[in-house]
């Protein structure tokens, strides 16, 4: 899965960089927890070097957006208070297929806005580059002080291992994730393997957490008990539907969609609170529900429906092509994704995209 799953790298028209304002207004509704969570780890007993973890960078305009304010609100809450402001050491983390080239490309000019920002005091960020998977261990015992995730927890570290048992997999007739139609069997193996990943990803993170160290995490989820309601499944229930028909046009044979299936899983609130609770390493600070609307793909613009479907298709796939790729081969994507937006615009659903925002302190 480390070598599938990616977003789509570079800067082209179909690059993650150019269709990624859902996460961007993920981000911007996060900030309210992040610069809390940041000002309360001022309060403390500053080290000399702060070191901040971000993981599932990516690449584009959103990889350094937590990092610029993590840092910001450091320096300038330490100059309010007349203490020394420490040195940063930034380490960006994401899976070894992820662009680091367009990350790194982008760092001078990153520099030197936070100096115009901040002041010719701010001093240099130490960043480096971190590939691999966060359900592994990624850096030493006690050395992180501040996490930043966002909008890569909900992948999970492979497919639901009964999904993709050989001798007898359990499988998901026509569809490429949870959906109505799915067998209970399904949707409680991506329960599980969601649960499984994320006490695993707060047992690593304990680690290498330093006592009253900071996490906030922000990533799909849902407002209900229930897997399979639209606002978790609709876009996948439609990208699905394309599949079907690529299917009955002799483009995809029907085993290999049968044997397709997203690493993908929204939580609800009680999930992560039990999670976090079970683990026992973290106190749970915050926990809050963003609901975005169902058209802020298009970044604030009112477009009609069939704009706001092509908008939609654009990050679906920024996001998806490296997996379907790998499985489907390359012919099929552009047909693929002009049906998800055909299928959407025909549609008359307005589903909001439900995010949750959790802060964590590492217990002493």
């Amino acid at each position: 899965m480390e070598q599938v799953l990616s977003m789509k790298g570079g800067n082209g028209e179909q690059s993650y960089a150019n269709n990624s304002k859902l996460q961007t207004t993920y981000l911007y509704r996060s900030m309210p927890v992040l610069k809390q969570a940041v000002l309360d780890f001022c309060c403390t007993n500053l080290p000399q070097t702060v070191t901040i973890a971000d993981l599932g960078c990516s690449s584009g305009p959103n990889t350094f957006y937590a990092v610029s304010e993590i840092t910001s609100i450091i320096y300038k809450r330490c100059c309010q208070l007349g203490r020394s402001t420490p040195e940063f050491r930034v380490f960006l983390n994401d899976l070894p297929g992820n662009d680091f080239n367009t990350v790194f490309q982008s760092l001078p000019a990153f520099q030197e806005k936070l100096q115009e920002e901040n002041g010719p005091q701010f001093g240099t960020l130490y960043i480096a580059g971190v590939p691999g998977s966060f359900y592994g261990r990624l850096f030493p015992s006690k050395t992180l002080h501040f996490v930043h995730s966002s909008s890569s927890l909900h992948w999970l570290s492979q497919v639901p291992p009964e999904l993709i048992d050989k001798a007898n997999p359990l499988i998901n007739k026509w569809k490429i994730f949870i959906s109505k139609t799915s067998p209970h069997a399904v949707i409680n193996s991506y329960m599980t393997q969601f649960r499984k990943d994320f006490s695993l990803f707060l047992k690593l993170r304990s680690v290498e957490i330093a006592p009253e160290g900071r996490m906030v995490l922000t990533f799909g989820g849902r407002r209900t008990a229930d897997a399979t309601s639209d606002e978790s499944c609709l876009l996948w229930d439609y990208l699905g539907q394309a599949f079907q028909d690529l299917v009955a046009e002799g483009l995809v044979e029907e085993e290999t969609l049968d044997t397709y299936n997203t690493p993908y899983y929204e939580p609800y609130p009680e999930e992560i609170q039990a999670e976090v609770e079970k683990e026992g390493s973290f106190t749970l600070d915050r926990l809050e529900l963003v609901p975005l609307p169902w058209d802020c793909v298009n970044g604030g613009i009112n477009y009609d429906r069939a704009v706001t479907a092509k908008e939609m298709a654009k990050a679906m796939r920024a996001v998806n092509e490296p997996m379907i790729r790998n499985h489907f081969g390359t012919d099929i994507m552009d047909r693929l994704f002009h049906r998800f937006s055909e299928i959407m615009a025909a549609d008359t659903k307005e589903v909001e995209h439900v995010n949750l925002v959790i802060s964590l302190i590492r217990n002493a």
